[in-house]
This record gives C-alpha cells, sequence and structure tokens, in this order.
C-alpha cells in the first residue's frame, strides 16, 4: 500500500526540482537534500537525485541542442541572403523564427522541474521522462513500500549518481564546481571512494575553469596590445614598427586563445566519459590530477582503514 510522504520529505523533493531555475547556481541544493535525507526518506532521496540528474544531464542535452538550433538558424540566415532579393524580410523572419526558438527551450527546460515540484507538493511519485524510471530501476527505488517492507536506496549507486553528475556538470562552466565541492564536505567522511571522485572532480574542474577564463584573458590581452600599440606609435594604419609589433602580439595570443577553444571542448567530452565509466561501476582516474590525489589520499590516515575502491 502507498503511503504519502511527509511535510519534510515534499519541501524537499519541491526545494530540489525548483532549483533547476537558478540555471546552474541551484546545483547545490539537491545535494544538500540528498544528503539530509539519506536514510530518512527513500522518496525525498530519489527525488533529490533526480533533480540533480536533470540539471546535469538535462542541462547538456539543452546547451547540446541549443548550439544545434544556433548553427542551423546561422546557416539558414547565410543560404536566405544569398538567394533572396528582400534581405530586410528574411532577416527579419530568421530572427523571429530563431528567438521562438530559443525561448521555446528555456521553457520547456523550466518547465519540466516546475511540473515535477507541484507533483511532489501533491505528494505524488514524480518521474523525469526517459531518465526518472530508468534512476528509479538503477538506485532500487520503489514508491510502495513502506514500514518494515522497506529498503533503503543501493548506497553504492546513490553515490556514483552523484559522483557522475559532478564529473558530467564540468560543462556547466563554474556552477558545475558546486556538486563535487557539496558531496565532498558533507559526505566525504563516509566514503573514501566518494570523496577521492569528488576531489579529483573538483580539481578537474577548476583547471578547466581556469583555462576558459585564461583564454578570455589573453583574447582581451591581444586587443589591448593592438589599442595599446595605437596610441603609443600615433599610426592607426599600423605600419610603424611599434604598430608591427602589437599586431605580432595580437596574432600570437589569438593562436593560443583558438588552441584554448579547440582543448576546452576536449576537457567537457572526459569529463562526460568519466561520469560514464563510474556509472558502470569503474573507479575512474583522470590523467595525472587522479593519480596525484589517490596518491595524497593513500597517504592519509584514513586510507588504512577504508579501502579506496568501492564495492
Amino acid at each position: 500500500m502507498k503511503t504519502t510522504p511527509s511535510t519534510e520529505e515534499r519541501i524537499w523533493a519541491v526545494i530540489a526540482h525548483l532549483s533547476a531555475i537558478a540555471m546552474g547556481m541551484g546545483l547545490l541544493l539537491p545535494v544538500i537534500g540528498w544528503s539530509e535525507q539519506r536514510r530518512k526518506s527513500n522518496y525525498a532521496s530519489f527525488q533529490c537525485l533526480q533533480a540533480l540528474g536533470y540539471q546535469s544531464l538535462g542541462y547538456t542535452i539543452w546547451i547540446l541542442v541549443t548550439l544545434v538550433v544556433v548553427v542551423f538558424t546561422s546557416f539558414a540566415a547565410v543560404v536566405g541572403i544569398a538567394n533572396v532579393e528582400n534581405i530586410q524580410t528574411e532577416m527579419m523572419g530568421i530572427m523571429i523564427a530563431h528567438t521562438t526558438l530559443m525561448f521555446g527551450l528555456i521553457g520547456i527546460y523550466f518547465a519540466l522541474p516546475v511540473i515535477g515540484a507541484i507533483a511532489c507538493a501533491l505528494g505524488k511519485d514524480f518521474r523525469y521522462p526517459l531518465m526518472g524510471g530508468r534512476l528509479a530501476r538503477y538506485l532500487g527505488y520503489d514508491f510502495s513500500q513502506t514500514g518494515a517492507e522497506r529498503t533503503w536506496l543501493n548506497e553504492d549507486r546513490e553515490d556514483r549518481w552523484v559522483i557522475s553528475m559532478g564529473h558530467f556538470s564540468v560543462i556547466i562552466m563554474l556552477w558545475g564546481i558546486l556538486i563535487p565541492v557539496t558531496a565532498w564536505i558533507l559526505q566525504g567522511k563516509r566514503s573514501l571512494f566518494l570523496r577521492f571522485q569528488t576531489i579529483q572532480t573538483l580539481f578537474f574542474q577548476i583547471s578547466v575553469t581556469l583555462l576558459f577564463f585564461g583564454g578570455m584573458f589573453l583574447y582581451v590581452a591581444g586587443a589591448f596590445a593592438v589599442l595599446a600599440t595605437i596610441g603609443i606609435s600615433g599610426d592607426a594604419s599600423l605600419s610603424t614598427t611599434t604598430g608591427m609589433i602589437g599586431i605580432v602580439a595580437f596574432i600570437v595570443l589569438m593562436l593560443i586563445v583558438v588552441i584554448i577553444i579547440l582543448i576546452v571542448p576536449l576537457f567537457h567530452i572526459m569529463g562526460q566519459w568519466a561520469g560514464y565509466r563510474v556509472l558502470k561501476g569503474d573507479n575512474y582516474r583522470y590523467p595525472v590530477i587522479g593519480k596525484l590525489v589517490e596518491k595524497r589520499l593513500l597517504q592519509s590516515s584514513m586510507a588504512s582503514e577504508i579501502p579506496l575502491e568501492h564495492n
């Protein structure tokens, strides 16, 4: 016989789902809710983990679909301009279509967690399309279990899900760091495996973030170098020696920026691969960072008490 979740359980579930509206900044709330409710409420724990998955995997899918829309509308704009006489009318139509699609995608992204929050407020067992049922089976979650019949969610898979979402969230620039750092602080003492994975994920994400912002800084520095040399030489044509130095500096910096732009997506792909490997049962280690973190943890006093491998 099914039971109605308590007010506390429903509140945590609602908060976890609605945190998606914060677009990245709300990632820590599902982790906090899961940490607070694990071994207290399967319902609240599952809803928090599901909300965490939606914000990580769902946001990744949303970004990819948005990129496809941008590429498609840009291509349509180029083709349209080349084949029509009334360019203004064509461009206006493309801009309207592009804006409609973008707002439509944002609306879809926000609609599902709002529906989830309303369902949970009413005590329903909400499931996100495609992901919800699979996650329930993965965690061993059964809403109908009550009292003595209840078995807790699979602890190993709970940890792996949270860890994997931390890996996946590398694509959520800056805010993705919230998942590994929150899980590490709240649950790191319980599991050395979770601690290792969250620490290496944290350092990996920090490295990728610094690389990204480093590229932005170099871009600005290159533009400033050109403007500064123009000011020094007083020659807007850049035909002077000083002007040429500025141009060379700009070209070199732009080449570095291009390399960074090409590298960052590769790190994003590596994060997705790491999350997949952890979900499949592996103890994934990032090159260099993973080995350094593992070595440090193995040297700690707790390493002799808690195995690094998670069974």
